[in-house]
């Protein structure tokens, strides 16, 4: 007892006795599953705790024509969010940060609110809006300026537009305040100097804001690749069991199709990790693209 006691308040002891419940939550509830994916991914699962070892015939397996689909997919609509979700929300928060707008709290809080609400419910709302009967919201604004119906969840091009779209109004609040946080940590001399050399609010934006503004787009850039990636709920919610062609495929929607729906966890398990690697390999590009990886000296 008094070498626990002893040990209790030893100064050398302490810090690894208050991170142990976080090393052990790390252990079982990260690390452990983390293995046994990959182990998982080499393996054919007949039921529970019953297998074989297939070697990389999960991995070989993934050379199909769905898989490619689900990356193409998933890859468009991971690009246009990145353009969309960095160059609307920068938009927004520079204007925000300016001095047009008085009540500046309440609009950032009027654009901040949509990131609060559960992406399967706001999915729900956008499938009333684009569905394809003739007296849906967007047919029937589409029909008053003259356009006919379209069917918005039959098309390749309308299924890229609505994930798009729904991340975009449910993220850009999100990202808008990234932004302002930038903002309001550049000087206003910068601004001051600028304007007393005659710039304009262009130039200043584009010589000024955006390069101080880097390290918030890159983490931006990152975050949205991430997310792209791992877009799920957006197909599912337009998209439930039936998918036509597989219009709204994505990599995620994939993987819980074959390891949930037709119960081929050892081949979602792959899938996985196929995707951890893409995830990884475009987000290193971007970093060194951005110049992070740069010896200054």
């Amino acid at each position: 007892m008094k070498y626990l006691k002893k040990l209790a308040y030893s100064k050398k002891a302490a810090p690894y006795i208050f991170l142990t419940p976080f090393i052990l939550s790390f252990l079982i509830f990260n690390l452990y599953p983390i293995i046994s994916s990959f182990l998982m991914s080499f393996q054919k699962l007949k039921g529970f705790n019953s297998y074989t070892w297939v070697g990389l015939n999960n991995y070989k397996n993934l050379w199909n024509k769905d898989f490619f689909t689900a990356v193409k997919t998933t890859t468009l609509v991971t690009a246009v969010e990145c353009v969309v979700l960095t160059v609307f929300p920068l938009i927004l928060a520079v204007v925000l940060n300016t001095g047009l707008f008085k009540r500046k709290n309440f609009f950032r809080a009027v654009f901040f609110i949509p990131t609060l609400a559960s992406t399967i419910v706001a999915g729900i709302v956008f499938r009333m809006l684009f569905s394809d009967s003739g007296n849906a919201f967007m047919n029937s604004l589409l029909n008053v300026f003259g356009f006919e119906s379209q069917n918005f969840m039959l098309n390749y091009k309308w299924s890229i537009t609505l994930m798009v779209v729904l991340s975009t109004w449910k993220s850009t609040g999100l990202y808008m305040i990234y932004f302002l946080s930038g903002l309001q940590t550049i000087p206003r001399d910068v601004y001051e100097s600028a304007e007393i050399d005659g710039a304009g609010e262009f130039k200043k934006l584009l010589y000024i804001t955006i390069p101080l503004l880097k390290p918030i787009i890159i983490y931006v850039f990152t975050i949205l690749i991430f997310e792209g990636y791992r877009t799920f709920g957006e197909s599912y919610v337009f998209w439930k069991e039936s998918m036509p062609g597989n219009l709204g495929m994505t990599i995620v929607r994939y993987l819980y199709q074959q390891g949930f729906t037709y119960g081929d966890l050892g081949f979602g398990s792959a899938i996985g990790f196929v995707l951890l690697a893409i995830v990884l390999i475009i987000n290193l590009l971007q970093l060194k693209g951005f110049g992070l990886f740069r010896d200054d000296d």
